[in-house]
């Protein structure tokens, strides 16, 4: 028998419906078996994660559809927004230095 492939974060989210954030914040309340890969990483087990999925689909009254456009929206902001406030940060200031300069030869 070969050896079972560890599910990621970003997998148990979307099998749970779940932004990353929760899945982290589960783990480390011991409430979802998991891994830690080279002492950082979060790994999952599938069978561990279907095995507590409906627990955990009711304690977070969750639907069963996988319609959770604004969830994803946060979750997209919490783990980029270093970069969304830099992309902000280096419009204003090309704006600033580009606003009086000529268009026309």
């Amino acid at each position: 028998m070969g050896k079972e492939k560890l599910i990621t974060t970003r997998e148990v989210s979307l099998m749970l419906g779940l932004p990353e954030k929760d899945v982290i914040d589960l783990a480390a309340a011991n409430l979802l078996p998991h891994f830690k890969v080279g002492g950082e990483f979060l790994r999952f087990k599938r069978e561990d994660v279907l095995k507590v999925r409906k627990r955990i689909k009711k304690k977070y009254n969750l639907p069963n559809g996988k319609h959770r456009g604004l969830g994803r929206l946060k979750e997209f902001i919490y783990f980029n927004d270093f970069y969304i406030v830099c992309t902000i940060i280096i419009m204003v200031l090309l704006w600033i230095i580009f606003k009086d300069f000529p268009l026309s030869n």
